[in-house]
């Protein structure tokens, strides 16, 4: 039984054991590698690229309790 080596390029790498699994992963972006040889450049779907920074726009949660209001 041979050992197909498969990466993605979010997912990182896998190795697949049957033919059937290798091409079921190949369908969802999978590519096939040697390991011996140099490694395959995947490119990544254009949903996935990012088109600039990602921008934090959360404000850190207020820690404790509130400070309590005198009435006069």
């Amino acid at each position: 039984m041979p050992n197909i080596y498969l990466k993605h390029p979010i997912h990182g790498a896998k190795v697949a054991t049957m033919d059937l699994e290798a091409e079921y992963d190949e369908q969802n972006g999978w590519v096939r590698y040697n390991p011996d040889e140099s490694e395959p450049v995947a490119e990544l779907p254009s949903f996935l690229q990012a088109t600039e920074e990602p921008v934090n726009e959360l404000t850190a949660p207020k820690k404790g309790r509130p400070r309590k209001t005198v009435e006069a």
